[in-house]
């Protein structure tokens, strides 16, 4: 077990699980009904350390590095970008609940994990029980929404799908630099929130030219492959119920409808805008925490 999941995941255990597509590096904690936890960009599964021991009195929490990002294989994107499809991703993290001995369970995602999140209810319903999304609505909406708003606050979509090697050489002359002005924009107050801990796990991590590579090509597949597979279930709808949440001060409470924007796409839907910028498991750890016990299954 690292040094930074020994004291921010107290009691968790570190684990490397090879699937189909990739090997996929995760903590496992608690006990109880299973709960997978999924991060966004640019972080790791240290995005939920301040929630997952809480969580784990009650649950058996999964919190995983989604393939290409921390110390998760970074696999070829291939053809359309196809292995860093929210498809590819959302397979990964069947293989590992099936792999760990869950059949069923609940899943909660921020940014890139929520997208990963609305696949799996997509593909493998009859996996995912309950399912969270936090500060997102749903990918194929917020394209067909695009304006110079958009586009300015989420300027990062238009550039990471790129073709190679643009935005690689351009983040990777300085990776800290573009880390810390990623995580201080989206709404968010900045980098006094985040745990010292943790904001050197996401620096070690995303200094590795694999992983800025392999996160341009989940970017690149958002705006390809899995723009295709979106259009052809259109008319699919998550079947589970949805927690949908976001923070008041963000990009998505400013431009979008998320509660409405999920209810076209998915049938039992609830959810609240907490106090937070984009990073609400750890801006906002309390009310996030709260808002997932009251809605996950007992």
């Amino acid at each position: 077990m690292s040094d930074a999941d020994r004291l921010l995941f107290p009691g968790f255990e570190t684990r490397r699980i090879a699937t189909s597509g990739a090997e996929i590096q995760l903590v496992v904690g608690g006990s109880g009904p299973p709960l997978l936890l999924l991060h966004g960009y640019p972080q790791t599964h240290a995005l939920w350390h301040k929630v997952a021991p809480r969580l784990a009195e009650r649950f058996t929490v999964v919190a995983s590095d989604l393939r290409g990002y921390g110390d998760s294989s970074k696999p070829e994107g291939g053809e359309n970008h196809a292995a860093y499809s929210k498809r590819s991703m959302a397979r990964d993290h069947v293989e590992v609940m099936e792999a760990l001995g869950f059949e069923r369970y609940a899943v909660a995602g921020h940014d890139r994990g929520g997208r990963v999140a609305h696949r799996m209810a997509l593909d493998h319903p009859r996996r995912v029980q309950k399912l969270a999304v936090l500060d997102i609505s749903p990918t194929r909406l917020m394209y067909a929404k695009t304006d110079k708003a958009f586009a300015t606050a989420y300027y990062h979509w238009f550039f990471l799908i790129q073709p190679f090697d643009l935005p690689e050489r351009l983040i990777g002359a300085d990776p800290v630099y573009y880390l810390r002005k990623k995580l201080g924009g989206l709404g968010s107050a900045g980098l006094s929130f985040f745990d010292p801990r943790a904001l050197a796990e996401y620096e070690r991590c995303f200094s590795d030219p694999k992983t800025i590579h392999a996160t341009c090509e989940d970017y690149r597949a958002a705006a390809a492959i899995d723009l295709e597979h979106d259009v052809a279930d259109a008319t699919a709808r998550v079947e589970c119920p949805l927690l949908v949440l976001w923070g008041d001060k963000g990009v998505v409470q400013r431009l979008f409808d998320p509660i409405g924007e999920w209810k076209s796409v998915a049938a039992h839907v609830r959810g609240s805008a907490l106090a937070s910028g984009h990073y609400l498991p750890e801006e906002a750890p309390d009310a996030t925490l709260r808002e997932l016990l009251t809605f996950l299954p007992g």
